[in-house]
């Protein structure tokens, strides 16, 4: 299973886990393993623990309650206060550990629940951020959520090489 990280956050990039929401949804986190796979690919942590069903659960709700939180917060509406309250609890947890080495690398370890932390954390600083960075992709099919960081906020896609490259190519498909 390839995961994708093109959203310019890690909680946007976890959120991303399910594809194309609106049409036919395709979860990528599906069992502990593939929980453990995405904590892996990441990098957030070195070598993490195998995710036990328990932290799949969490890890579902915590990612419904952020996107849920995201649309509303890109939507100007207020924010949901029971996902505000999932959100809450999983940044009471111990982060990810970061120890700087002396040749600059940097190892992190932790469990998943300081994963899920570290995700809630991040995804409290976007929420906390001015309106505009968070957008959904332009792309009809694509639902992804990326955090916009170009100049003059004019960001379209979520990832040129994906959705920008379909939709230059069908614009000239169409032209021509």
């Amino acid at each position: 299973m390839k995961f994708v990280f093109v959203s310019g956050s890690a909680a946007l990039d976890f959120v991303g886990t399910v594809r194309s929401r609106r049409e036919n949804p395709l979860d990528q986190l599906v069992t502990p393993t593939d929980l453990s796979d995405w904590t892996a690919a990441s990098g957030m942590l070195e070598s993490p623990a195998p995710a036990t069903r328990a932290d799949l659960t969490s890890a579902l709700r915590l990612r419904e309650a952020i996107y849920r939180l995201m649309l509303a917060s890109t939507g100007g509406l207020p924010l949901p206060a029971e996902d505000c309250a999932v959100l809450n609890r999983a940044t009471n947890r111990i982060p990810v550990r970061q120890e700087l080495r002396p040749d600059g690398t940097v190892v992190r370890s932790g469990t998943i629940g300081s994963v899920l932390a570290t995700l809630a954390r991040d995804a409290v600083e976007l929420l906390t951020q001015p309106s505009g960075q968070v957008k959904e992709c332009a792309a009809p099919s694509c639902t992804r959520l990326y955090v916009d960081r170009s100049r003059r906020s004019t960001r379209r896609w979520c990832d040129m090489t994906r959705c920008g490259n379909r939709a230059k190519a069908a614009t000239h498909r169409s032209r021509h």
